[in-house]
C-alpha cells in the first residue's frame, strides 16, 4: 500500500470514531437539528429531481431526465453522511432503514440505468422488485424529512404524492 492510502485509512477510521461518540448538551441538540433539517433537504431535493426525470419522459425529453439522474447520485454523498452521523445523535434503528433503502435504491438504479443499461423495465418480476425499493426508499425519506419539523413533513409528503401519481401515469403509458 502507498502512503497516501494508509493516510485515507487513517483518516477514514478517525472519522468513523469520531461519528460514533456521543454527544451532549446544546452541541447535540444544534447537530441534530441541522441533520434533521439536512434530511428534510435531501427529501425535498430528491422529491422535486424524480418528479422532474418523470416529467420530462411524460415530454419525450429522456436526456434530461439522465442528468437529473446524476444529482441524485450526489444526493448520495449527504444520505452517507447522515448515515455517519446517526450513530452520534442516536438514531433509532428505523433511521438507518430509511436511509439504507433509499442508498439501496440508488445503487440499484446507477447499476441497472447507468452502468449496465439493462433494459429491466420489461421484465415484470425485475421491474416489481425494482418498484418496491423505490418506495420503500422514497418513501423513507417521508419519515426523515418528518424529523425536520411539521413544515419540512407536509411539503415532502405533498412532493411525494406528485412523483407518485407522476410514476403510475408515466408506466400506464405505453411504450414508457
Amino acid at each position: 500500500m502507498t502512503l497516501r492510502m494508509h493516510a485515507a485509512s487513517i483518516v477514514a477510521l478517525v472519522v468513523t470514531i469520531a461519528a460514533m461518540i456521543p454527544l451532549t448538551g446544546k452541541e447535540s441538540q444544534r447537530i441534530l437539528k441541522n441533520t434533521n433539517r439536512l434530511g428534510a433537504i435531501v427529501a425535498v431535493a430528491f422529491y422535486v429531481s424524480a418528479i422532474l426525470i418523470f416529467v420530462s419522459s411524460l415530454l419525450d425529453i429522456p436526456h434530461f431526465g439522465n442528468w437529473i439522474g446524476y444529482f441524485e447520485f450526489l444526493l448520495a454523498i449527504t444520505l452517507i453522511h447522515m448515515l455517519l452521523k446517526a450513530p452520534q445523535l442516536q438514531r433509532p434503528t428505523l433511521y438507518y432503514i430509511q436511509i439504507g433503502c433509499m442508498l439501496a435504491w440508488l445503487v440499484v438504479e446507477a447499476i441497472l440505468d447507468y452502468i449496465l443499461k439493462v433494459d429491466f423495465r420489461n421484465v415484470s418480476w425485475m421491474v416489481i422488485s425494482y418498484v418496491v425499493l423505490f418506495f420503500a426508499g422514497t418513501g423513507g425519506m417521508l419519515g426523515v424529512a418528518a424529523n425536520a419539523g411539521r413544515g419540512w413533513k407536509f411539503t415532502a409528503i405533498i412532493l411525494f404524492l406528485i412523483m407518485a401519481v407522476l410514476a403510475f401515469v408515466q408506466r400506464a403509458i405505453p411504450g414508457m
